[in-house]
């Protein structure tokens, strides 16, 4: 097996060639219409907009900050361009059933023309209602209903009268009523005079009066029905006059309203319920001024619940607090006397009905975290309505006696913007969520990078710079961002989407240009991208410092055994950083156990765990064939105390085993990360530029020897996009890289050895790594036979 070379400083970065560039500065590019590398979610996009069938709905997903809401807004925005304005949606009473308020429809703009129309027809007829009922005509019409009645009541007295008189009875009318008196003579008796008449006339005269008396009573029984028939015949004129005038009044509105019949059924409504109630538009004193703000006049107001009047084109609504009440509206209460009382023109709308005929957008960890909120977004999607009710009857509670508005009809679209996460769990638990959010789509987080590729990624970041109104990039500047576009997603074949962090280092880098600068260059972004990380890598400086201070053991030069300088990468948030952390691992005969003690102890992952066990695997396939695999080994990370996850560490893992079992010093001036599988081969891993750099800052700390290095697996070459402080180092010697392959090319630089070849009969040569642990093993399976044929103790 050939020695491995060092890389090239030149692999170590994937740089932008600012020469295949023909701008200067950021000034001179145009402009983007829409974000780079978002084709597949721009797709899926447009497909669920114009998806008219129920259930496509839309899912946007991706990592916060990758521009899920500025490309979502922007497309909506464009599709709704040429649309109409959707409906304007009313609340008015409904006379016959005052606890289910009406809702109307009507033409975008049309609802505030309702509400005004009415209003005024109220203040009209305050005018002029109590005018008809003072003009000569009612007067007059009231008087001869007066006089009719009066005259009968005065008819009928008289021939009774006549009649009592002809019996020598009078009839008397007094203020108190009709009262009867004797007569002799034409002379009215008094009490003494009707006693001294002899016993027969006083009969006859006693006959007479019960006989008038009981005459007079039946008329007096007639006259409340003649009040009631006079009191009909004047609210009959009162209607009479109160529908002529509400006729006169309302008849433009009818007109105006005719392409609306339920508009029109409603105006009928007010009509007949304004002539029923003609008295409340009547002042019931001489000082009482009535208004249509006036709360009897409640019942005839239009409670304007939408208004489209000035939208441009179908709403797009962006909810930023979806709770229950705030999507599918509120009934609000007042006090009146200790009493909370409600009627229809305090039903208030939610974001459903504002974005009704149009898109709304939400965020749905918060839907999710708002009591409710889910199921009543579902409810109103599956039923294609939206229902008010008071938030008490979710929870199965009477609560007071409220109002039960009619539904709306719901014609919407609704995109759910969140986590991918929270997508494939509702999709799995939820069985409503996939009918009714049909349409995934999916933002990219990364950009496949070519020149063509770095040219469009220049063009975001000079529409981001013009947007936000910051001074121009230079060339180098602009190169420099790609760069670090690279660095963020550890790949320097591909470039960062995420717009969020992007957006935040162009405007640092604007502040750290200066104020006298008229352009950003190179160095302002570098600095910038050097005070982000500086302001949260406090825990890195301290991890660091425990190593030069040799609380936490790390060697970077020197031989040991059985000791290996892995690389771990710990994350903080959002800023990952790395650090060398010392495996070791112990060997003696055994059954072939390797125990990891980090799985024993609960503090490995499982995919650590699965890492140890391929490491036993390839073991018993390169040197236990044809016998046992006589060895116990044990393996662990120094000094870690939290959890051990991931199999990075693998190939440090199975150098330290290797060590220890074929009794081999380890070069401590290499640090190792990869992974790696049952036939030796060592795979790629994640962070590796972290990792290199971590390992760099120790040994740059502590003084570079120039035998420094750090091994990886050459399938990470192609991510490599290390800090120019490394490269240098690199360039003068004083650091290397090495990209291995297979687990033999690592043990080469680590120990020193060739690794061998085995022969035809397998066996390798003595002065070899694997010539080292095959022999051991030999050995150990020697003993155990020998043990075992003994009856000795075999492990």
């Amino acid at each position: 097996m050939s020695e491995l070379k060092p890389l090239d400083p030149q692999q170590l970065i994937h740089a932008c060639d600012g020469g295949c560039f023909d701008f200067d500065d950021s000034s001179q590019l145009e402009a983007m219409s829409a974000i780079v590398g978002q084709e597949r979610a721009l797709e899926a996009i447009d497909f669920g907009t114009r998806m008219q069938r129920s259930g496509y709905n839309l899912y946007v997903m991706g990592s916060t900050g990758v521009g899920k809401h500025w490309t979502l807004e922007r497309a909506l925005q464009a599709r709704v361009a040429d649309t109409a304005a959707p409906s304007d949606w009313c609340y008015v009473a409904a006379f016959a059933a005052p606890d289910r308020p009406q809702a109307l429809e009507l033409p975008a703009g049309r609802g505030r023309e309702l509400r005004h129309d009415v209003q005024q027809l109220v203040e009209d007829l305050l005018n002029a209602i109590p005018a008809a009922f003072q003009n000569d005509e009612y007067r007059r019409r009231a008087q001869e209903i007066q006089d009719e009645f009066k005259q009968r009541e005065e008819e009928t007295a008289e021939a009774l009268a006549h009649k009592a008189s002809e019996r020598n009875i009078a009839l008397l009318h007094t203020p108190t009523g009709y009262s009867l008196a004797p007569l002799h003579d034409g002379k009215m008796l008094s009490p003494p005079e009707f006693d001294a008449l002899d016993k027969d006339e006083r009969q006859r005269l006693e006959t007479a009066m019960g006989e008038i008396k009981e005459e007079l009573r039946k008329v007096l029984g007639r006259i409340p029905l003649w009040q009631r028939e006079m009191r009909q015949r004047f609210q009959a004129l009162d209607r009479d006059v109160t529908q002529l005038t509400v006729d006169q009044l309302i008849h433009g509105l009818l007109e105006r309203y005719q392409d609306l019949p339920e508009v029109l059924a409603y105006l009928q409504a007010v009509r007949a319920d304004a002539v029923e109630n003609a008295a409340a538009f009547r002042p019931q004193g001489e000082s009482e001024v009535l208004s249509a703000e006036n709360p009897r006049f409640t019942r005839y107001r239009v409670n304007l619940l939408v208004d489209n009047a000035e939208c441009a084109g179908a709403p797009i609504v962006f909810a930023d607090n979806p709770n229950y009440q705030n999507l599918v509206g509120r009934i609000e209460h007042i006090a009146r006397m200790g009493m909370l009382m409600t009627d229809f023109t305090l039903i208030k709308p939610g974001v459903l009905h504002k974005a009704n005929g149009g898109y709304l957008v939400l965020d749905v960890i918060k839907v999710l975290t708002q009591p409710f909120a889910w199921d009543a977004l579902k409810r109103a999607l599956n039923g294609n309505e939206i229902k008010i009710e008071p938030l008490e009857r979710m929870v199965g509670f009477a609560g007071t006696v409220s109002l039960e508005p009619e539904p709306i009809p719901l014609q919407i679209k609704v995109a759910l913007v969140g986590e991918r996460l929270l997508y494939y769990l509702l999709k799995a638990y939820d069985p409503e969520f996939g009918a009714l959010f049909k349409v995934a789509v999916d933002f990219e987080e990364e950009l496949p990078r070519s020149a063509d590729q770095d040219l469009l990624y220049a063009r975001l970041i000079a529409s981001l710079q013009q947007q936000q109104a910051l001074r121009p990039l230079q060339r180098a500047a602009i190169c420099r961002v790609i760069e670090w576009a690279g660095r963020r997603v550890g790949d320097g074949e591909r470039l960062s989407l995420h717009i969020g962090s992007l957006l935040d280092l162009l405007q640092e880098a604007d502040y750290f240009a200066g104020s006298d600068a008229r352009q950003i260059d190179a160095d302002a972004v570098q600095r910038a991208i050097a005070a982000q990380e500086h302001r949260v890598d406090q825990l890195r400086e301290r991890l660091h410092e425990a190593i030069l201070r040799d609380q936490i053991m790390i060697d970077t030069d020197g031989w040991q055994l059985a000791q290996v300088n892995g690389l771990a990468v710990l994350q903080a948030g959002d800023y990952s950083f790395g650090s060398p952390i010392r495996i070791s691992a112990t060997a003696r005969l055994g059954n072939g156990e390797v125990v990891d003690i980090e799985r024993e102890t609960n503090l490995g992952g499982d995919i650590h765990a699965k890492g140890v066990l391929i490491l036993s695997a390839y073991l018993a396939a390169r040197y236990a064939r044809h016998q046992p695999l006589s060895v116990s080994a044990s393996l662990v990370f120094e000094q870690s105390y939290g959890m051990v996850e991931g199999d990075s560490a693998s190939v440090a893992e199975l150098c330290a085993l290797l060590s220890a079992i074929g009794d081999l010093s380890v070069n401590q001036a290499f640090a190792v990360t990869g992974s790696v599988n049952q036939h030796g081969e060592v795979q790629a891993i994640g962070g590796v530029n972290e990792k290199i750099e971590g390992f760099f800052d120790i040994c740059s700390r502590r003084g570079r020897t120039g035998q420094q290095g750090v091994i990886i697996p050459r399938s990470n070459v192609e991510n490599l996009m290390l800090r120019a402080d490394v490269r240098q180092a690199v360039a003068d010697g004083e650091f290397r890289i090495f990209a291995a392959a297979h687990i033999d090319e690592v043990m080469q630089l680590l120990t020193g050895l060739p690794a061998g070849h085995p022969d035809a009969n397998g066996l390798y040569a003595a002065n070899t790594v694997n010539g080292h642990v095959q022999s051991r093993l030999f050995e150990w399976t020697a003993v155990r036979q020998h043990y075992s044929a003994s009856g000795g103790p075999v492990q």
